[in-house]
């Protein structure tokens, strides 16, 4: 689904800055890290990455990682499931990896994550293969993943609340976007 958006003015040299790396970037395969305050506009920025890519007619997928970080809900949502795989799973279910191959699945609140989801998007990023819940099929995927956070993920790493070699691994291109007030 496509977002509508207003093209933001680019009066600040921190903001040409952000756009700057925003070009650089989208033209390659690499994971993104867009961190900054929450209302700064890091959906935007991951729609323009995506939008500017060679994967800008494929699916662009948003997942708000603290919405769903509940009962599994998470895992489900982004790795779907087989039938009986737990005691709602009635049916089958692709989840957002599988429905957005050859696309960008844009992880916002990265940093609300569950550790259980952590390990299995860690291993996803790696190997670009995962198993649904439930399930022993490998299904492939190319899927270029754009995180986001409003948290010091090195301070959640210390904290033991997120994956170092994950912070790593999704922290392969940083982009951090200034507060409004310094726009």
């Amino acid at each position: 689904m496509a977002i509508k958006t207003a093209p933001i003015i680019l009066k600040s040299l921190s903001m040409q800055e952000v756009y700057r790396s925003v070009d650089k970037v989208a033209t390659t395969n690499t994971t993104v890290l867009i961190s900054g305050e929450t209302g700064v506009g890091k959906e935007i920025i991951a729609h323009r990455i995506h939008n500017l890519s060679p994967r800008k007619k494929r699916p662009f997928n948003v997942v708000n990682c603290g919405a769903l970080s509940e009962n599994g809900l998470l895992m489900s949502e982004l790795f779907g499931h087989e039938k009986g795989a737990f005691t709602d799973a009635t049916s089958q279910r692709t989840g957002l990896f599988e429905n957005t191959n050859s696309g960008t699945l844009f992880l916002d609140e990265v940093g609300e994550m569950p550790a259980e989801v952590q390990v299995k998007l860690l291993r996803v990023l790696e190997s670009q293969e995962f198993t649904r819940l439930g399930g022993n099929k490998k299904i492939d995927v190319d899927v270029r993943v754009i995180a986001a956070t409003n948290k010091c993920l090195k301070t959640a790493i210390i904290d033991n609340e997120f994956r170092q070699d994950l912070y790593y691994r999704i922290n392969r291109y940083p982009i951090n976007i200034p507060p409004l007030r310094e726009h």
